[in-house]
């Protein structure tokens, strides 16, 4: 249980991928924040119904914002006493064409894929993972930040495949990784991503894949992004970094 009694943040913890990541951890015995703008009820109790003796704490505010950031880390800090793993899981995105894009949708996911992503990063970094020499940092980014999007559309429609915003956020997400990679390796903090293809969360609800460009002919479960989190999240990933795993079915590899 070498990952019992760490503490992790983990956003976007109200279900899908990010509730499936918390529930993963606190198997192995972490504390965990959730950070969502909606309640975390129903991830709360799955986590009991698998270790009740973990402690959760849950944080509810919009991530874009610095001080609820800064705040998130501070009471975490206060709660368990420190912050060993960050979970960047919370994300948007619009599913328009560049036509159609607007300069809200563009923000809107930029600011949510990106800025708040770099802001927890900055936040439990300085001043907390770099004093004790450790930390594991986990983005969860997408393999449309690689290929520019899995083909896929709406019910009964032609379009469907995520925006060129979300395509860019994910990308520059990717890029971002490396870079905190390079910068805290020395420092025992390790710094990977997680590209998912198509998988069963809200973003997906309502949408039509082409599971012939897969190898692996069906969707993914939220728990199959949640255990290459957990690998990165552990003290065993120690010489892993500056990654990106795809967890996407074997989609374009022919």
């Amino acid at each position: 249980m070498e990952l019992r009694n760490q503490a992790a943040i983990v956003t976007g913890a109200a279900g899908g991928i990010g509730g499936a990541s918390a529930i993963k951890l606190a198997e192995r015995g972490v504390n965990v924040t959730l950070v969502d703008l909606n309640s975390c009820e129903e991830t709360i109790c799955k986590i009991k119904a698998v270790n009740e003796e973990v402690h959760v704490l849950e944080k509810l505010g919009d991530i874009r914002n610095a001080s609820f950031v800064n705040e998130v880390v501070e009471d975490t800090v206060r709660e368990f006493g420190n912050v060993h793993i960050l979970v960047n899981n919370a994300g948007t995105c619009g599913r328009v064409d560049l036509e159609e894009m607007t300069e809200e949708i563009w923000y809107r996911d930029m600011d949510t894929n990106v800025k708040a992503a770099y802001l927890f990063m900055q936040a439990v970094v300085y001043p907390h993972m770099l004093k004790n020499n450790y930390g594991r940092i986990v983005n969860i980014s997408s393999v449309s930040g690689i290929n520019g999007g899995v083909l896929s559309s709406h019910v009964g429609s032609k379009k469907g495949r995520s925006g060129p915003a979300y395509a860019a956020s994910k990308g520059a997400l990717i890029a971002l990784t490396k870079w905190v990679a390079k910068e805290l390796g020395e420092f025992g903090i390790t710094c990977n991503s997680v590209a998912p293809g198509a998988t069963q969360t809200g973003i997906t609800q309502g949408l039509d894949y082409n599971y012939d460009q897969q190898v692996i002919k069906r969707m993914g479960t939220p728990e199959d992004i949640a255990e290459a989190v957990r690998y990165f999240a552990s003290p065993s990933a120690g010489y892993t970094t500056a990654q990106t795993l795809r967890v996407d079915g074997g989609v374009d590899i022919g």
